[in-house]
């Protein structure tokens, strides 16, 4: 145990100096804002140095001699004191804010340039809570906590050197306790640090729990799962609970045992001064400003206990945020390609040639990070403008052929060419852009209809909106509502029925006029007399592209160019819609067996 936590140790080093690279942006409002702080601690420390000279020149001498520059000389240090924290408090609110904007945007502009593989496996409270509650945590204790650090180390250093100046035997006498303190922040730096990462990894699974049990508010009521829920959702509360009683129990005994120790000091300070004074070693005026300095010195050092556990704490938000900072990017196109043809939020447009729709897999094999191969030496042609059916079934490899035409993924071995050039020599951009795609369970952002068929085109008008949804045969349906184009979708679409929000979303990925199309499962979720409309849609969207169209109701693809059917990552049967039947083999039988259900269902209807 004790040889792990020495490996977090030195990890979070890393961590930290990955963040302080973060912060050359705002190097100069760093250094202004330690600049107050030190100032703030320089001044602080002096202030027992009048209390001194007061006691001894007026209240000793019985004299007002020089009263009135004593006084000037105070009210000048007040009012440089709060010129000081005035400046602090604003420049370190807008650090804070500045830096949180600043990771939050690097955070999002990752989660852009992250393949789809990265969220195969990541929850999306685990990233919401890395994006929110971890970044907060981390600016904040930067911008305040770790300035205050510096006033802290000032006004340690300040009161040390006037203690020593006014009397070194008493100094160290006073400062006796200091060795003892520091074996004890050690030992609790680490086991607060350890709790707090505790805490932090709980919270993510809590952001995750309320993420998929309002998503999943249906499916709870229908499996009547409410008290399980609670159940769960109560037992990681629970271990949040206790795992952060740890921590604040910790931080509750370290805190103390700071104070107690500046108790100490004080009382040294108080007995062994008194005897000084007795030998007239020492005057009453240094003997009350020792008084106020072990006061003043022991302040900070419980201020920066305080700051001290809340960077143990911003160190575990730290690792979070940075694990996801620092979280490789998989796919990503090379410096040649960048420099020629831009990247994904710069991209080079007028370099790009345009896209004909040849599509050549060579020899393609993939497998997942978990080692299962799923494509072995794969290889297929397509013309420009033809559609490719792909049939199987599930897990046989239909989408993973998608995924490697859509550049989601890359081959492990072999090479994927559009139009003759492997597409690994071209920017991903190049690709999505020409690239329609429409999934099962079309996904609508919050907003109106013509907001989200803009989506596909944010430049588009208002008339090649229309003209769009006129050519997915969604028009109609679309002026029927009250409101029109204005129409608001709701959340997720959640307004829309199933069979609107695909038609809508056609009209998204057609308002571009890519010259690739992906069709997955499109008509796997509704109804027959929806399927109809959407089947006519499909047609009028795939003339003329280079489309790929995994099915699910095999009536949607007879009028395909090629039917591949695909068994554990091969083509087992390949040919049109009639060469397939009269083949009599899987497709054939997959066929037949879906129309006589279908028909069945319509007679029974």
């Amino acid at each position: 145990m004790e040889q792990n936590e020495k490996i977090n140790y030195s990890m979070n080093l890393n961590i930290w100096k990955d963040f302080f690279k973060l912060l050359k942006p705002y190097k100069v409002d760093f250094i202004k804002l330690t600049t107050l702080n030190v100032s703030l601690g320089i001044l602080d420390s002096s202030f027992p140095m009048f209390s001194k000279y007061a006691i001894d020149n007026f209240v000793a001498k019985k004299s007002l001699d020089g009263l009135g520059v004593y006084i000037a000389l105070y009210l000048l240090a007040i009012i440089l004191i709060s010129i000081v924290i005035y400046g602090f408090i604003v420049m370190a609110g807008k650090l804070e804010t500045k830096m949180a904007y600043d990771i939050r945007e690097k955070g999002f502009r990752k989660l852009q340039e992250l393949p789809l593989s990265f969220y195969d496996n990541k929850a999306v409270g685990w990233l919401l809570a890395r994006m929110t509650s971890d970044i907060s945590r981390l600016s904040e204790t930067i911008s305040w906590g770790l300035v205050d650090f510096s006033w802290g180390l000032t006004m340690m250093i300040g009161v040390t050197i006037y203690m020593v100046f006014l009397n070194w035997k008493l100094a160290l006498i006073t400062l006796s306790v200091i060795p003892i303190l520091a074996v004890i922040s050690v030992y609790f730096q680490k086991k607060i640090l350890i709790a707090q990462r505790g805490v932090r990894k709980i919270n993510s699974q809590i952001t995750g729990a309320y993420n998929e049990d309002i998503q999943g508010a249906k499916t709870t009521k229908t499996l009547v799962r409410e008290d399980i829920n609670l159940e769960e959702f109560s037992a990681l509360t629970n271990s949040l609970k206790e795992k952060a009683i740890r921590a604040t129990i910790l931080s509750s005994i370290y805190l103390p045992l700071v104070i107690g120790l500046g108790s100490v000091g004080t009382a040294l300070a108080i007995t062994f001064g008194g005897k000084f004074i007795m030998l007239e070693i020492i005057s009453y005026g240094t003997l009350v400003a020792f008084i106020s300095y072990t006061a003043q010195f022991f302040e900070p050092v419980r201020q920066m206990a305080v700051i001290f556990a809340e960077v143990q704490a911003a160190q575990a938000s730290a690792e979070r945020v940075f694990s996801l900072l620092n979280e490789e990017v998989t796919i990503q196109d090379s410096e040649e390609v960048i420099g020629k043809y831009g990247d994904i939020f710069n991209p080079k447009r007028e370099n790009w040639p345009e896209v004909i729709g040849k599509v050549e897999f060579k020899n393609v094999s993939f497998s997942y990070n978990n080692g299962e191969q799923v494509l072995d030496n794969f290889n297929l042609s397509v013309e420009p403008g033809q559609t490719v059916a792909l049939v199987g079934e599930t897990g046989s490899g239909k989408s993973t052929i998608v995924n490697l035409f859509c550049r989601f993924y890359e081959p492990t071995s072999g090479e994927i060419l559009i139009d003759g050039k492997n597409y690994k020599e071209m920017p991903q951009t190049w690709i999505h852009e020409n690239l329609g795609y429409v999934l099962q369970s079309p996904h609508l952002f919050s907003g109106t209809i013509s907001e989200n068929i803009r989506y596909g085109k944010l430049d588009a008008t208002d008339d090649e909106i229309v003209e769009a949804a006129k050519l997915v045969d969604a028009h109609d349906f679309i002026m029927n509502m009250e409101k029109g184009y204005d129409t608001e979708v709701g959340e997720g679409g959640s307004l829309l029925s199933t069979g609107q929000k695909q038609l809508i979303s056609f009209a998204r990925a057609i308002i571009r006029k890519p010259k690739l199309f992906v069709l997955d499962e499109a008509t796997s979720s509704i109804d027959t007399e929806t399927e109809k409309i959407i089947q006519d849609a499909i047609q009028k969207v795939l003339e003329g592209r280079t489309s790929f169209v995994i099915a699910h109701r095999l009536s949607t693809i007879k009028n395909a160019d090629k039917i591949l059917v695909i068994r554990d990552g091969k083509i087992t049967e390949a040919g049109n819609h009639k060469e397939l039947i009269k083949k009599k083999g899987y497709y054939y039988n997959l066929y037949t067996n879906q129309f006589i259900d279908e028909q069945s269902k319509n007679v029974l209807g």
